[in-house]
C-alpha cells in the first residue's frame, strides 16, 4: 500500500538524494557537460535550498512511500502566482518526480488528486504547471487530467546555457480547481 507522507525539515537530506537521483534517470540528456552538476549541485538541490523550502510555510513536498521505499515525491507552491492570472488565487505544482520504475503506475494521477485537495482545502481558484514543450508525453498526460495550455515560456538566460536549446521551452497549463 502506498502512502503519502509530508516531509518536514528533518527529511532535507533525503529529499535532496531523492531529487538527485530521480534526475539522473530522466533529464542528464537535456544538458551539455556539466550542467546537470551545475542544476543539481547549485541551482535546484542544493542542501541549503532543499532546506530553506522545508521551512517555507508556502511550499510542501509529499513522498509516495511502499513499505519504507521511497517512489518519488511532489513539489507544491501553496500561493503561487501564474502570469496573465495575477488575480486569480492559485496552487502551482513545481515538480513531480519518480523512479523510473514506479512511473506508468498511476501515481503521476494520484499525486495530481493530491494536489486538487490541497487547492480545494485552501480555496485556490486554479492549478497549474510548467512543462516541458519536448514532453509531448507529459502533456498529454495532464490534458487527459484536464490541463489546458494557457502558456510558454523560455528558461532564463545565461542561467540555462548550459541546457541544450531544444530543451529549454516550456508550455505551462493550468486547470479550474473544481
Amino acid at each position: 500500500m502506498i502512502t503519502y507522507i509530508k516531509a518536514t525539515v528533518s527529511d532535507a537530506a533525503l529529499l535532496t538524494e531523492l531529487s538527485r537521483a530521480i534526475y539522473k534517470e530522466h533529464y542528464l540528456h537535456l544538458w551539455h557537460p556539466g550542467g546537470a552538476a551545475w542544476y543539481m549541485d547549485e541551482y535546484a538541490y542544493a542542501g541549503h535550498k532543499i532546506k530553506n523550502d522545508l521551512i517555507d510555510p508556502g511550499i510542501e513536498y509529499l513522498f509516495a512511500v511502499e513499505k519504507d521505499v521511497y517512489l518519488g515525491y511532489m513539489k507544491l507552491v501553496l500561493n503561487a502566482t501564474l502570469p496573465g492570472y495575477e488575480s486569480i488565487d492559485a496552487l502551482e505544482v513545481e515538480r513531480i518526480y519518480l523512479y523510473k520504475k514506479f512511473t506508468g503506475k498511476g501515481l503521476g494521477k494520484e499525486f495530481m488528486q493530491l494536489a486538487m485537495a490541497k487547492a480545494k482545502e485552501l480555496n485556490r481558484d486554479i492549478i497549474f504547471l510548467k512543462a516541458m514543450d519536448s514532453s509531448q508525453e507529459a502533456i498529454e498526460f495532464y490534458k487527459g487530467l484536464g490541463y489546458e495550455i494557457c502558456g510558454s515560456m523560455q528558461l532564463p538566460m545565461p542561467a540555462f546555457s548550459l541546457m541544450k536549446e531544444k530543451y529549454r521551452a516550456m508550455v505551462i497549463m493550468k486547470r479550474e480547481v473544481d
